[in-house]
């Protein structure tokens, strides 16, 4: 049983490694505005379309901004707790992540 759980153990590690170079990627504003996360929840860009630019309406563009990174936060987020149920046969450990 030992085994077992130290061999689980690896394989999370593995892909809590892995997860550091995925990248996934959400979009609002039908496109306009752009985010990418790492695997890990990492915000590593986000890319404005210069239509989204408007300053009469700069909180349209928060939201828009707000949106994008969320989704992709949520994406991120979907994918790790995949990876992560296939080793753990979707045990819900406390902690773990």
């Amino acid at each position: 049983m030992m085994k077992q759980a130290r061999k689980m153990q690896e394989q999370l590690a593995q892909i809590q490694d892995q997860m550091q170079d995925v990248e996934v990627d959400a979009t609002a504003g039908g496109g306009m505005v752009k985010a990418v996360v790492s695997g890990t929840g990492e915000l590593k860009s986000i890319t404005i379309d210069k239509e989204a630019v408007d300053p009469e309406d700069v909180e349209l563009l928060q939201d828009m901004i707000v949106a994008a990174v969320n989704e992709a936060l949520r994406s991120a987020n979907e994918l790790s707790t995949q990876r992560m149920g296939s080793v753990t046969g979707n045990l819900n450990l406390p902690g773990l992540f």
